[in-house]
């Protein structure tokens, strides 16, 4: 049909037309395959398809996308300059802001983090999540003070706002407010009494405060509510080489390596056990197992520790 109108018109459909109609079509195949594979977790391919599609056309959306994509897959300087570039396209959309900060945070760029949050401030003063951010940037900048603020003013745009809680209260036990701390924890365990991180600071706080026979019932809850918590095994093993009890201690990374066999800092630990107990040999062991696991821990793992027998501290691998 559309050959005979054009035909008895005299007319045919513009080339450049024709052209636009094809690549706005090959765009949507690779953006929309792009999209099916990353629901199926086919990251490779989605960046692939991702690119593709950017090359014919710089979409907002598709852009938007492909970031997740190279965060999701640790490519943070590529998703960094992406969004950088939306913001240039599109200044005003917050989260384009929101997800700049986080991936800032994870490339330890506080600054950064800090100027995008203040950024989604400008343009909403009562976004939780912004002040939020804001805090985590000050406490990666080492101000306890401001970072406290800001988060005071995320949670009370948000008093639900867990995360901020926690924060808070980390940054409070820092400057040993250990009462102020456990407020904020009490507010975390009324809403979630299994919440690992809000026990294990607890515990914390109760062991700086004297109270290691309930820093270690936090612990051990923590270990029971998920054996695979890392955290809480070197928390409650470091209690126990505190208070001597280095069979404990000892037993405790045994169980800790058999749930994970590659848990560096366990062997750290009961190789420093060992070495308190006398067992100079398996310490030895334990250390060059924790630097084959962990090699980049090489001065964590050097053998460096203090209240060794016989008050002496020293290499004991030799390195």
């Amino acid at each position: 049909m559309g050959f005979f109108k054009s035909f008895f018109s005299g007319k045919s459909e513009n080339p450049a037309d024709e052209k636009q109609k094809n690549t706005q079509k090959n765009f949507e195949i690779f953006k929309y395959d792009g999209m099916r594979a990353q629901r199926m977790g086919r990251t490779d391919y989605a960046i692939k398809c991702f690119t593709e599609a950017l090359a014919l056309q710089e979409d907002f959306e598709t852009m938007g996308y492909l970031s997740q994509v190279y965060i999701q897959t640790g490519s943070l300087d590529e998703g960094r300059k992406l969004l950088e570039r939306m913001i240039e396209l599109e200044p005003e959309h917050a989260s384009t802001y929101l997800t700049l900060a986080n991936l800032c945070y994870m490339q330890e760029d506080y600054p950064a983090m800090a100027k995008a949050a203040k950024k989604v401030i400008e343009m909403e003063e009562g976004n939780a999540m912004a002040h939020y951010l804001l805090g985590k940037a000050d406490n990666g900048q080492g101000d306890g003070i401001m970072c406290i603020a800001h988060l005071t003013k995320a949670i009370v745009l948000k008093d639900d706002f867990v995360e901020a809680r926690l924060l808070r209260a980390e940054a409070l036990a820092k400057m040993q407010q250990y009462k102020e701390a456990m407020e904020d924890i009490h507010a975390i365990l009324a809403q979630d009494p299994e919440d690992e991180n809000a026990l294990l600071l607890r515990g914390k706080i109760k062991e700086a405060t004297g109270a290691g026979e309930e820093a270690e019932n936090d612990y051990r809850n923590v270990t029971e509510l998920n054996p695979f918590n890392e955290q809480a095994f070197l928390y409650l093993g470091q209690l126990y080489i505190t208070q001597k009890k280095l069979a404990e201690a000892i037993a405790l990374f045994d169980e800790a390596i058999e749930l994970n066999p590659n848990f560096a800092e366990a062997y750290h630990e009961r190789g420093h056990a060992k070495l308190l107990n006398g067992d100079k040999e398996g310490s030895i062991e334990d250390m060059k197992k924790g630097l084959e696991l962990n090699p980049k821990d090489v001065q964590s793992f050097n053998g460096q520790y203090g209240n060794q027998p016989g008050g002496t501290t020293g290499n004991i691998l030799g390195l």
